[in-house]
């Protein structure tokens, strides 16, 4: 434990019987996002972690199977394609593939990527014209790691038919306290739907569903998002 670590800690213990405590300014905000000096340091950035973290799995059999069964309940039982960006090593459109039979597609911004089945090279904020209005799924746990997470999110929802959901895996962890270079963007779950609705407005619907992780001892929120008009702007 470092030195201002322990003096927090120290400082709690004796306010403690007051009902206050002392905390980070990022444990108070709702919403964070790092900045960076410039694209190529972000990018550089996200792939040198993406090469230290390659064989360790955020995503997990509980929540894939959740959005399994969002997919069931709105589209049946037909055959789905679908991307699932920051992939990383794969499991999210393995898991998929194996265990519903969609097509899915994994993209990360690391030329690790071609390691792996069905996963591209992609920044995921890029326009891909051959994606345009394409997928009837656009599933992702790594909006974290998006440097303009708007325009991120621009992008994903564009890649949907007109019937298609964007589903996004958040967590406690995906929130302020979590961000910095590595993760840039960070908004408490609860505050998740008021960031979507302050950015898109009547152009999307919202709902969400919740499961705990498998891999990890915490609850996942499944954001589920419908665009309503046929382009995101």
């Amino acid at each position: 434990m470092n030195i201002g670590a322990s003096l927090r800690s120290a400082a709690n213990r004796l306010l403690a019987p007051t009902g206050y405590q002392l905390a980070k300014k990022k444990k108070l905000a709702d919403f964070y996002l790092h900045e960076y000096g410039s694209y190529e340091e972000y990018r550089d950035i996200q792939i040198h972690y993406n090469k230290r973290k390659l064989n360790q799995v955020w995503a997990d059999e509980a929540t894939l199977d959740a959005v399994i069964g969002v997919l069931k309940d709105t589209f049946g039982e037909r055959p789905l394609r679908g991307l699932c960006h920051g992939a990383r090593n794969g499991f999210e459109q393995a898991y998929l593939r194996k265990t519903a039979g969609y097509d899915a597609t994994g993209t990360d911004i690391s030329d690790t990527a071609t390691q792996f089945e069905h996963s591209v090279v992609w920044d995921f904020h890029d326009v891909n014209p051959d994606w345009v209005g394409a997928f009837d799924f656009v599933y992702s746990n790594s909006l974290d790691q998006s440097w303009k997470p708007r325009g991120a999110l621009v992008t994903w929802l564009n890649q949907l038919k007109d019937d298609g959901l964007l589903l996004i895996e958040h967590t406690e962890a995906h929130g302020p306290v979590g961000a910095s270079a590595m993760d840039p963007f960070g908004v408490r779950p609860v505050a998740m739907p008021y960031v979507l609705a302050q950015w898109f407005g009547h152009d999307i619907s919202i709902r969400f569903v919740t499961c705990r992780k498998r891999n990890r001892d915490m609850e996942a929120w499944l954001f589920i998002v419908r665009k309503r008009v046929p382009t995101i702007a």
